[in-house]
């Protein structure tokens, strides 16, 4: 897995299924998701062939509960000395305290759910911190949590506004061209998350699946949610 750099400070580790988002600040780094169990060598790897050191992972976000996006977190939390970070309403579930909740699927996405249920099941990881909507996150100049509903009940996005630059988990997805994301539990709630990260007209867009965004941003995404 070769690191792909987005900004001078942002790079895609894209783990096939699933990705994360490495962030660099001085003197430490921040990892959006994590990718699926058995993937935290893969991860460091690709940090040092980006130029940088594993060892200053301070904290892992994780936008959601799902295996492809969790499943690392612990090892690589512990090796490393990161704290993890999730919504509140997540965090059971990421620490095998409550089941994954079912996704309400519509007919063609039922083999695409399959193939994404290829990847090794997460492990109970530990959550250091649980965060509301509107936490900062320590990072990025400003990071802040937004609570995006709908693809899970404690989904979240981190917006860095200093930067324009928005995570959204799996709530969007940019395959082929920003669209709406897959697997909700309640589609509605969800599209209306979405329609509420239009309104912060980013200018780098990172999705849970698919190639981040870098032009025409704010215009794409808004275009997606209409």
């Amino acid at each position: 897995m070769e690191p792909t750099p987005i900004t001078p400070r942002l790079h895609l580790l894209d783990h096939s299924i699933g990705q994360a988002y490495l962030w660099q600040d001085q003197g430490e780094l921040t990892l959006i998701d994590a990718g699926w169990a058995g993937t935290a060598d893969r991860t460091a790897t690709a940090i040092r062939a980006a130029g940088l050191d594993p060892d200053r992972l301070r904290r892992i976000v994780l936008t959601h509960c799902h295996r492809d996006h969790v499943g690392a977190a612990g090892e690589l939390a512990d090796r490393h000395g990161a704290e993890i970070l999730a919504h509140r309403l997540d965090a059971p579930v990421i620490r095998g305290e409550a089941p994954v909740p079912e996704p309400d699927l519509l007919d063609w996405e039922v083999p695409l759910f399959a193939h994404g249920l290829t990847v090794p099941e997460a492990p109970p990881t530990r959550v250091d911190r649980e965060v509301e909507d509107g936490e900062e996150l320590g990072f990025g100049d400003g990071a802040v949590a937004i609570h995006t509903p709908g693809h899970t009940p404690g989904s979240m996005a981190v917006h860095l506004p200093r930067h324009g630059v928005l995570f959204t988990g799996d709530t969007v997805a940019s395959v082929g061209d920003v669209t709406f994301g897959v697997f909700h539990v309640d589609r509605a709630v969800a599209m209306e998350s979405m329609r509420a990260l239009a309104k912060l007209s980013p200018s780098v867009l990172c999705c849970g699946h698919g190639a981040p965004v870098t032009e025409d941003t704010a215009a794409r995404l808004a275009a997606a949610a209409a």
